[in-house]
């Protein structure tokens, strides 16, 4: 199908945020169960595969490669835009709150 260059401006802004959000769970959240998976994927993983899950900036070019992926299969369908979204509105939304705070 043939999109608009508009799509795909929305579209690399949906997944840069969508991108950013993942590469925050993966590297900072110290969500419980997530920090027991990312123990035994580092643990498995080894040393130095292991070192993606300390630095964002490591992971994130895996993950826009993956994005890629995701958006050539896809072809950019309503669930890629439904759960990109919501993932990125997610963390857009997390920024306001993180500025909009009075103390």
């Amino acid at each position: 199908m043939e999109h608009s260059t508009f799509v795909w401006i929305a579209a690399a802004v949906v997944g840069t945020l969508s991108i950013a959000r993942t590469a925050r769970l993966l590297v900072w959240d110290k969500f419980p169960p997530w920090l027991w998976v990312k123990e035994r994927i580092m643990a498995r993983m080894g040393e130095t595969w292991g070192e993606l899950f300390m630095c964002q900036f490591c992971i994130a070019p895996y993950l826009a490669a993956g994005m890629g992926v995701w958006v050539w299969l896809s072809d950019l369908n309503v669930w890629w835009w439904i759960i990109n979204g919501w993932w990125a509105a997610s963390y857009a939304a997390a920024i306001v709150v993180s500025y909009d705070q009075t103390e």
